[in-house]
């Protein structure tokens, strides 16, 4: 289908967030967050209702990604307990006991840092995407038979089956008992999400991202029914990773959107659709589908749900941190309905 060329028009009564992570792998990896809360009234001005950012430098993949830095505005009490410790493993469970003890679910900070695992993972994409961007010449193509087990990377192979694009035989899993490397390709051009007739449709970035580092973007608009007693809440979603060349060309490295409609006071989901407009792998599309497995589910327990039964090959990691994040839609919802009052 391919990416996204803009971002849609912000509706009259909606809420939106936009989120950002930077990737920088040039020294281990340094991550930069920043987010917000937007409310468009019926009338009036749009009013920022919450922002938030962090900073964390975490180590290498092959070492564990032990995180060596976090800090985070508006500030969270025994965040620093995370520093030594791993940004995956009882990272979103130790960050949801301190979230629910300091009433911060559903706020900007929550979700951004909610998403640290996520842009940690992903962020392995840079140097493997420099490594094919600037070599002269392209690497060997597959053998036909396998090397012997321990031969290929354990990392790489412990991750068969996670996912829909690591399932068992796809393109990544043979490639890397083949050759010992994800074949891993440059995506394409990246369009602009920005409009030029809404100069406040996304947050503020940091700026350009320089070449071979990598962005998440993320949004979410939440419109309540037009009545309290008549039409659904809706939901209009998506996310962006992005790569950028050596010559400073960003491309997409993955991205869905996804679309939704809601009872407006039980927060189940009636309809739910995810799109595939542009992933690495040839079997990553297939995970789309486990979007209809929202439906009859109430979105505000999400968090839980997801981590517990959307794993493994029909699913997606990144679409299913896109689906953790929709557990926020009945707060964003409220924001709206109150007219962006805290």
């Amino acid at each position: 289908m391919g990416p996204s060329v803009s971002t849609p028009v912000r509706v009259p009564g909606s809420t939106r967030r936009t989120t950002s992570i930077e990737m920088d792998t040039s020294d281990g990896l340094l991550l930069v967050g920043r987010a917000r809360d937007l409310v468009t009234p019926m009338r009036g001005d749009a009013v920022v209702v919450d922002e938030a950012q962090f900073t964390a430098r975490v180590g290498d993949y092959l070492h564990g990604q032990v995180i060596e830095e976090l800090e985070a505005s508006p500030a969270i009490d025994g965040l620093d307990e995370f520093v030594g410790r791993s940004a995956s493993r009882g990272y979103r469970r130790e960050l949801q006991r301190l979230a629910d003890a300091q009433g911060l679910v559903g706020r900007a900070v929550y979700q951004l840092l909610d998403d640290v695992p996520g842009a940690a993972l992903v962020s392995g994409y840079s140097p493997e995407l420099n490594r094919r961007d600037t070599e002269p010449a392209p690497r060997p193509a597959p053998r036909p038979g396998p090397r012997p087990a321990d031969d290929p990377p354990p990392h790489l192979l412990a991750l068969t089956g996670v996912c829909a694009g690591w399932q068992q035989g796809g393109a990544i899993v043979t490639n890397v008992l083949a050759v010992g490397h994800v074949p891993i390709k440059v995506g394409p051009e990246a369009p602009p999400l920005d409009r030029a007739d809404d100069p406040i449709a996304w947050h503020e970035l940091p700026g350009a991202i320089p070449p071979h580092g990598m962005r998440r973007r993320r949004r979410i608009d939440v419109a309540p029914p037009p009545s309290p007693h008549e039409g659904l809440l809706t939901v209009d979603a998506m996310f962006r990773d992005s790569y950028v060349t050596a010559p400073g060309v960003e491309t997409v490295v993955h991205e869905y959107t996804f679309t939704a409609d809601l009872d407006p006071v039980t927060h189940v989901v009636l309809r739910a659709e995810a799109v595939a407009r542009a992933l690495p792998f040839a079997q990553c599309p297939e995970a789309a589908g486990s979007a209809a497995r929202l439906v009859g589910e109430a979105l505000d327990d999400l968090r839980d749900r997801v981590r517990v039964d959307f794993v493994g090959a029909t699913t997606c990691t990144h679409l299913n941190d896109m689906f953790r994040a929709l557990a926020d839609v009945g707060f964003l919802g409220a924001r709206a309905t109150v007219g962006g009052s805290a």
